[in-house]
């Protein structure tokens, strides 16, 4: 055994001896801060390639299309559920980790990933409403509910100016949570009232806007928007830049919401996995992990970030839930084939109508 543990371990060596000292880092866009890129680049004496994606599906299609090269990816819950099941990810050796102790426990050994064999927590956002409180103030309209992007009656006083996610996922967990159920609910007939729910308030939203809803928030065309914590925070931070007279802000609905939890893994094809247990570690320290959130107004599951992040960032109660607030929050869970069928045909129904 102590052979062959010997030959693994000179085969690796050579492996990693061969391979540029490059880390490819597969992420969203504007998912790093570029100073944090810098310093690990300084303190591994390597350089950080990154690719970039739009959505986790875009990220698998081109995964099980056979791409390759990626040493780390950042995928959300429902999509690193995916990755392990197709086994495309390599186990974490945490004695390389020592900085995981900075995670607070609350965002460790989830539905996906028990014991948190394959990932470690990166940063989360919350799905929440987004609005002008200018706006909102002038018409009496209050943001404590989904109602405001569901209830007609709302709806009425501010017909076009309001913009929902483009995703069946988002929206139907959005409007599960309205009427009471889990955003995870897969009852059939929970479905179709979800349905009813945004059929009958579809006729006074301006679009389904998933890309460019930060824009049109910050120059006033929009006024309130079922969106992302972390773009509601940067439309909030142009719209200071631009000199508006009104601000941003978010609510979390009173039903709860969705929590999108990403986390860094490990390709099973990484050529450099000894670099990407250094970027884990590195991304793990408080000062490191607290200047994305600086950057973009995410969550921050770390703890030992706390102290570093701006406190109107950290003080924000839509982007860092309190306790009562936290426990209204749901990850999305992965889909089995057939409930992926039926809240497709929902959502082309949806859309087509």
């Amino acid at each position: 055994m102590k052979k062959l543990l010997a030959i693994a371990t000179l085969l690796f060596a050579s492996f990693t001896a061969h391979a540029a000292d490059e880390l490819h880092l597969y992420n969203w866009n504007n998912y790093i801060a570029p100073e944090t890129v810098q310093r690990f680049e300084t303190f591994c004496k390597c350089k950080v390639v990154q690719t970039y994606y739009g959505d986790n599906e875009e990220m698998l299609a081109k995964l099980a299309a056979g791409a390759k090269g990626y040493d780390i990816i950042i995928p959300t819950g429902n999509a690193l559920d995916a990755l392990i099941k197709q086994q495309a990810l390599l186990p974490l050796d945490k004695a390389q980790l020592p900085n995981l102790k900075n995670i607070n426990p609350a965002y460790l050994n989830t539905d996906f990933d028990k014991g948190n064999k394959y990932s470690v927590p990166y940063a989360y956002t919350v799905t929440l409403l987004g609005y002008n409180d200018q706006k909102m103030k002038e018409l009496g309209i209050p943001v404590d509910s989904w109602a405001a992007i569901f209830d007609p009656k709302i709806l009425a006083k501010i017909k076009g100016k309001v913009t929902v996610l483009d995703s069946a996922n988002e929206l139907m967990a959005a409007a599960l949570k309205y009427l009471g159920y889990s955003a995870n609910d897969t009852d059939e007939q929970h479905w179709q009232q979800a349905k009813d729910v945004i059929l009958k308030a579809k006729p006074y939203w301006a679009a389904f806007n998933g890309s460019s809803y930060i824009k049109e928030l910050t120059v006033g065309n929009i006024w309130l928007v079922h969106g992302y914590s972390n773009d509601i925070f940067q439309a909030d931070v142009d719209a200071q830049k631009a000199g508006r007279k009104f601000r941003i802000r978010h609510a979390l609905p009173k039903e709860g919401a969705v929590l999108a939890l990403d986390s860094m893994v490990i390709h099973k094809a990484a050529p450099r996995p000894d670099l990407a247990l250094k970027f884990i570690n590195f991304m793990l320290d408080g000062k490191n992990a607290a200047e994305l959130s600086n950057l973009i107004g995410s969550g921050n599951p770390n703890a030992d970030a706390a102290k570093y992040i701006k406190p109107e960032i950290a003080n924000n109660p839509a982007i860092f839930p309190d306790k009562a607030g936290f426990a209204k929050l749901e990850m999305l869970k992965d889909l089995n084939g057939k409930q992926r069928r039926a809240i497709n045909r929902i959502w082309t129904e949806i859309r087509a109508r």
